[in-house]
C-alpha cells in the first residue's frame, strides 16, 4: 500500500493526484471523508468492486454509496422528485447518505434488489477533489474490520490493509460518527441508520 499523509486544511494535491490515477487504474483505496475514513473504487471496475466485498466481508448485494462532487451530478445517477431535491439542498454537502431510485448510468451490479443507489456528498476537500478530479462517482464504504469494527486510527489501517488496499491518504485520525441514511425513494422516509447530522428535518 502506498502511504501518504496529508495536511487536513491545505492537502497536497498531488497525492489526491495519485489516488486518482489508482482509482482510474481499476485500484482501491482508503480515504478521509466528513465522518470516518473510507474505503473506495470507482463505480465502473468490477473487480475493484469485488476486492471492496472481500476486505469487508459483505455480500454483493450490500449497499455501498456513492461519492459525488457536485449536485449537478445527481441527476446522472439516481431519479430525484422535487422534494428529495429539496431535502438535499439543504442538507449536503453534509454526513448523509440519501438512498434514491437508481438512473441507468449506475452499473446493474451496484442497484439493490429495490434498484435504488445511495447517494453523498460529503463536506470534506479531499473527497470532493477525488470525485471531480475521477470524472465519475467513488464506490464507498467505512472502513471496518471483517466483524464490522470501525476503525479510526491510520497505522492500524495500514497494518490491516497493506496487502488489500492499493493507496491512503491520512489526515490523521478521524473518530466521527458514520454518516445517517435516510431513504428519500418512495413517498414515506425512512431513516435506515442514525448516524452523524442532524436529522430533526424528518421529524417536524
Amino acid at each position: 500500500m502506498e502511504f501518504y499523509e496529508l495536511h487536513p486544511v491545505t492537502p497536497q494535491i498531488r497525492y489526491i493526484n495519485k489516488a486518482v490515477e489508482v482509482l482510474k487504474d481499476g485500484g482501491v483505496i482508503i480515504y478521509p471523508t466528513d465522518t470516518v475514513y473510507g474505503l473506495g473504487c470507482s463505480i465502473y471496475s468490477k473487480d475493484a468492486l469485488d476486492r471492496i466485498y472481500m476486505i469487508k466481508n459483505e455480500a454483493g448485494t450490500k449497499l455501498f454509496s456513492f461519492i459525488i462532487p457536485d449536485f449537478k451530478d445527481i441527476s446522472k445517477y439516481a431519479r430525484v422528485s422535487d422534494y428529495a431535491y429539496k431535502v438535499m439542498k439543504k442538507l449536503l454537502p453534509g454526513p448523509y447518505t440519501f438512498v434514491l431510485p437508481a438512473a441507468k448510468e449506475v452499473p446493474k451490479k451496484l442497484w439493490t434488489k429495490r434498484k435504488t443507489v445511495g447517494i453523498r456528498i460529503p463536506d470534506h476537500q479531499i473527497a470532493l477533489t477525488i470525485a471531480k478530479e475521477l470524472g465519475s462517482p467513488i464506490v464507498s464504504t467505512s472502513v471496518t474490520t471483517r466483524k464490522g469494527e470501525l476503525v479510526f486510527e491510520p497505522m492500524e489501517m495500514q497494518a490491516k490493509f497493506n496487502s488489500q488496499v492499493d493507496l491512503m491518504l491520512s489526515v490523521g485520525i478521524l473518530n466521527g460518527n458514520t454518516s445517517s441514511i435516510v431513504d428519500l425513494s418512495k413517498e414515506q422516509v425512512e431513516i435506515i441508520r442514525e448516524g452523524a447530522g442532524d436529522l430533526s428535518l424528518f421529524y417536524k
